[in-house]
């Protein structure tokens, strides 16, 4: 799908700089990637951005400036763009340009993700240069208007989310007695590449046997051995935009313990997704998934969330897990994407975990990825 169109870069600056003077601040400097991306269009690792209310000011050094002359020249173009050289320190670079503007501002900042030392520096080199800059800490200025992907990203989430099919496919092929987990990572990674993916999304999930009971595990040295339960875990970048998908598979016949566990876990899952709907509390969907696995004797086993939001990032807003005691649940809303992940891990057995990636609709949810969730026996 590529970059979005100026126009919905338009549409974005709009709610942002509505959110600005909500907070009485003159502009926002943005220095987490994916929100510059969202905002410019500017895919680089590097990079400040300042929207003000009338601009949109792009610090870029020498590594970027041909690929934003590129951007700027297409139909998707930043609206209002201003490059500015970095020939050294972007803090530097950003007094600079905040200098050029010459009058007093209230500049918001990222807190969550600009550090200590450099707001502290920013305070400082604006007061000795004779700066009238309040530096105020903001939260989730662009995250919020993230929640909810427009159409060009749901189209760019679809089709991530609808490649992993064929990623599947590959995986439990190379599921069989005698490989390393490694062994299968590898097999995942290079058929997320055949699929048209930028990267995987993450590090690749393989967790057999024992290894099954440790969520976030890596791909090891173990080799698989018959009867073992195998976490797959793996995701791809398509045009940005992350997707995500688990199953849990069987190196031959499962056991009936193996059976159950899956079962439950299937059943979880599937109480989740049908209490996805618009106006249902984010912390709704997790409960529906952890109270059909407490009735099942495994509320103890299943120790993380139900699922995280999906887009430029691969974990974003909105969470979907239990309440938390000085922080409201998130409502559902149409366009809203994120996983449904429920898990149980048995130290010593194993674990199962199945994941799915979901869009909001007006009525209910989308299930965006379709990779069947049976127990499959492989190998």
């Amino acid at each position: 799908m590529g970059f979005p169109r100026s126009d919905v870069l338009s549409a974005r600056h709009r709610t942002v700089r509505a959110r600005l003077t909500g907070l009485g601040l003159d502009a926002l400097v943005v220095t987490t990637p994916t929100n510059i991306r969202y905002l410019s269009n500017h895919a680089g690792t590097a990079g400040t951005l300042v929207i003000t209310h009338s601009d949109v000011h792009l610090l870029i050094d020498f590594r970027y400036q041909e690929s934003v002359r590129a951007t700027q020249a297409s139909d998707a173009a930043c609206p209002g763009l201003r490059t500015w050289p970095v020939p050294a320190s972007y803090d530097e670079a950003l007094i600079d340009m905040l200098a050029s503007q010459g009058s007093p501002v209230k500049v918001g900042i990222e807190a969550a993700h600009l550090t200590v030392a450099r707001k502290e520096w920013l305070e400082r080199t604006s007061i000795a240069r004779g700066l009238a800059i309040t530096w105020t800490s903001t939260e989730r200025v662009v995250e919020q208007p993230r929640l909810v992907k427009d159409a060009i990203e749901i189209a760019n989430l679809r089709d991530a989310a609808s490649r992993l099919t064929a990623v599947a496919e590959t995986a439990f092929r190379a599921v069989r007695p005698g490989v390393t987990e490694r062994e299968v990572a590898a097999a995942i990674e290079v058929a997320l590449r055949s699929a048209g993916y930028e990267r995987p999304a993450f590090e690749t999930i393989v967790a057999s046997g024992p290894n099954a009971a440790l969520p976030h595990y890596r791909a090891g040295l173990r080799i698989l051995m018959p009867g073992d339960l195998v976490v797959l875990d793996f995701g791809g970048v398509l045009d940005g935009y992350c997707s995500d998908l688990t199953r849990t598979v069987s190196v031959g016949a499962p056991t009936p313990d193996a059976l159950r566990l899956h079962a439950a876990v299937r059943d979880a899952q599937r109480a989740a997704i049908e209490a996805v709907k618009p106006g249902v509390p984010a912390t709704s969907v997790d409960a529906a998934a952890r109270g059909l696995l407490e009735s099942r004797g495994l509320g103890e086993a299943f120790g993380h969330g139900t699922g995280h939001g999906l887009g430029l990032d691969i974990h974003e807003e909105p969470r979907v897990g239990p309440p938390r005691p000085h922080s409201a649940s998130v409502q559902l809303e149409p366009g809203m994407v994120f996983t449904i992940e429920p898990g149980a891990y048995l130290p010593g057995m194993g674990g199962v975990r199945i994941e799915d990636d979901v869009l909001v609709t007006a009525d209910g949810c989308e299930v965006l990825t379709a990779v069947p969730r049976e127990l499959l026996a492989l190998g």
